[in-house]
């Protein structure tokens, strides 16, 4: 074979190569082989956030995208449609924008979207629906996430310490937007603040209510509460402790508390000593339920003064009722329950302090230290514990009566008097804060007779009425 020919027939067979690579470079590695025909699939048609407060963001929510085929799948284009004016803020799979392109998702994979929002004043009273979407465009064809949020515009409390900035309270707070405080609300030396009935009352996470030399009166009813608690609204956040501190009294001028329901903080009510001038109760606080705290129900520290009725306090961090320093009390049909997580009795009481960093005691009164017709309960063996020091020029001084009371060793002193040791409630549900009872329990007619005629629920008591803050009629 000659020279020649041979290589004409190499030439032949280079350009065959030539001619089958260029058909696989156009062709086999085109998205019309390689790449799904379908479209994506999707956790949720429409993500909904629960109710967001004007000026303050949301919790981040996320969706997730699948490629349910074998095959890698190219998304076109995601579009944010609000774009940049759009109060929802999207990340896809790390990616922050509006509009993305060219994303790809693995055969029988998935990518996440985290969505946030926050949206602008809108000077109405009543909560607003915002919406938008995403949009994914898939092999010529747009798919929608709805995007749906509930807004609520607010009167906004904001306090820096550090900046000197402060939010100043007196008068009477209007009831028709939510109150929301960012940092403080501070009701300041001499000055007198109502809230009444139906106010809605959230903090920031570490916010405070700092009644200070003041005067608060808190004016619920029984169908129309004035409520505290964080201002996470999402489901997410409905037993979740600790999102703000509480409602804190120093040295506090003679206030109230009617009908609150105070949930989810670190100290519901926290009380530092009282006014000087103050010859009667610091607080006053009736028909309250105080729930879910990270700590403390109520802290009464340093000589306050409290008197409470009709008061459910139940499923704290610490304790249900916290008396250290001394300071009175008047407890009278009170639940002061355990049943949160706490290896802490419900009810503790001291008359002193040790600061062991000064390595200094400090010793207080109680002068007044009543328990009336109250239920001391819950998952301990033990649910009240008193420590107290006596010496000269200060008074102890202790009453309780008709209370069941949960403790393994039966206590003998003199202000111990018709306690009920260790009996079940019979409380229907403690799990979900229902501390109703049926007839068969030993809180039914075994109470004294009180100034309190009604309960907690409005019920008329009985004579002789039932302990605890619930009437059985």
């Amino acid at each position: 074979m000659s020279v020649v020919l041979v290589m004409k027939i190499f030439k032949l067979f280079l350009s065959i190569i030539i001619i089958i690579a260029l058909y696989f470079s156009n062709t086999g590695c085109s998205k019309k082989n390689f790449f799904s025909k379908n479209n994506l699939s999707f956790s949720v048609d429409t993500l909904v956030f629960d109710t967001v407060f004007t000026t303050i963001g949301s919790t981040t929510k996320s969706f997730k995208i699948y490629n349910p085929e074998s095959k890698t799948v190219q998304i076109d284009e995601v579009e944010l449609m609000g774009g940049e004016n759009s109060p929802f803020r999207m990340n896809l799979d790390g990616l922050i924008g509006h509009n993305f392109s060219n994303i790809r998702i693995e055969g029988n994979d998935s990518l996440f979207v985290f969505v946030e929002v926050t949206l602008d004043i809108n000077s109405q009273t009543l909560p607003m629906i915002v919406e938008d979407s995403i949009r994914f465009q898939t092999n010529g064809v747009d798919q929608y996430v709805k995007l749906a949020v509930w807004g609520q515009d607010m009167y906004f409390h904001y306090t820096n310490f550090q900046a000197e900035i402060f939010d100043f309270n007196e008068g009477v707070w209007p009831n028709d937007k939510p109150h929301v405080i960012y940092g403080a609300a501070i009701v300041d030396s001499a000055k007198s603040l109502t809230i009444p009935e139906d106010t809605k009352v959230y903090l920031h996470k570490n916010s405070i209510f700092y009644i200070y030399k003041s005067q608060l009166n808190i004016t619920g009813t029984k169908d129309k509460p004035v409520v505290f608690q964080g201002d996470r609204l999402e489901q997410d956040y409905q037993e979740v402790t600790g999102q703000y501190y509480g409602i804190y009294f120093r040295e506090a001028l003679p206030s109230i508390i009617d009908y609150a329901l105070i949930k989810n903080g670190t100290s519901g009510v926290h009380l530092y000593s009282e006014d000087p001038t103050n010859t009667g109760y610091t607080l006053t606080m009736t028909n309250t339920i105080i729930q879910n705290q990270a700590r403390y129900g109520v802290f009464i520290y340093s000589g306050a003064k409290v008197k409470a009725e009709n008061c459910i306090i139940s499923k704290n961090g610490t304790h249900a009722l916290l008396v250290l320093e001394g300071g009175d009390f008047n407890f009278n049909h009170c639940d002061l329950l355990g049943y949160g997580s706490s290896q802490n009795p419900a009810v503790g009481i001291s008359n002193f302090y040790t600061n062991y960093q000064t390595a200094t005691t400090n010793v207080g009164s109680i002068n007044e230290g009543v328990l009336y017709n109250c239920v001391l309960t819950g998952n301990l063996a033990t649910e009240l514990a008193i420590d107290t020091i006596q010496m000269s020029g200060v008074n102890l001084n202790f009453d309780f009566k008709n209370c069941l009371i949960k403790s393994e060793t039966i206590q003998t002193d003199a202000f111990y008097q018709n306690i009920f040791w260790n009996n079940n409630p019979l409380f229907t549900d403690p799990t979900i804060y229902d501390f109703s009872f049926s007839i068969n329990s030993i809180l039914h007619g075994n109470g004294i007779a009180s100034p309190v005629v009604t309960d907690i629920l409005g019920n008329p008591r009985n004579n002789p009425p039932d302990i605890g803050a619930i009437e059985l009629n």
